[in-house]
């Protein structure tokens, strides 16, 4: 039966009504969000129908739940390899062509052994093929030029972006909050 239930995640919103984060989707696996309802640390907005029991207690499991204190959210993007292909948009930024993460990785413009730094603004995704086309040569020794320059991304591009690429599965009542703030059609 707990196997089941693993289907069952809730989709976790921030007191303003914004998901904690879209790239990875936030969200919670059953167990913990019955145990913040419990402790009455979030509010259920929404409901998937299936029960959970325990002797003394029954309750529907939440799909939507809201904290209760808002945390305030990072101005700045993390610098990690994920947020470097979600600001790229899992496209090599040589070939404009798409790829699953693990075949992607990052290249340093300028490389390493050149001086290059490891910042947002020298190193962007590259497809496996590319970067060793490029190799440590500057873009005009090669020929091979970025399609953007890479620059650091604003939180909210990064959010953009991921909402560009949701996650297997979404239930119907997670839709109204994932993408509540783009503009409706006419």
């Amino acid at each position: 039966m707990t196997a089941s239930l693993e289907r069952y995640p809730a989709l976790v919103l921030n007191a303003d009504f914004r998901p904690l984060s879209y790239f990875p989707l936030s969200l919670l696996p059953w167990r913990e969000v019955v145990k913040a309802v419990f402790l009455e640390r979030v509010n259920i907005v929404s409901e998937y129908d299936r029960l959970v029991r325990s002797p003394s207690w029954v309750v529907r499991l939440p799909s939507v739940i809201s904290l209760k204190r808002y945390i305030p959210t990072s101005r700045r993007p993390a610098f990690t390899r994920f947020n470097v292909f979600l600001r790229d948009r899992f496209t090599c930024q040589y070939c404009g062509l798409g790829f699953p993460t693990d075949e992607l990785t990052f290249d340093h413009l300028v490389s390493r052994s050149r001086g290059g730094r490891t910042t947002w603004d020298n190193v962007l995704t590259a497809c496996f093929s590319c970067n060793r086309a490029k190799g440590d040569h500057l873009p005009d020794e090669c020929h091979i030029y970025p399609l953007v320059a890479p620059t650091a991304p604003t939180l909210r591009r990064l959010q953009e972006n991921g909402r560009a690429f949701p996650p297997d599965f979404l239930h119907n009542s997670w839709r109204d909050f994932l993408y509540w703030d783009t503009e409706l059609e006419a």
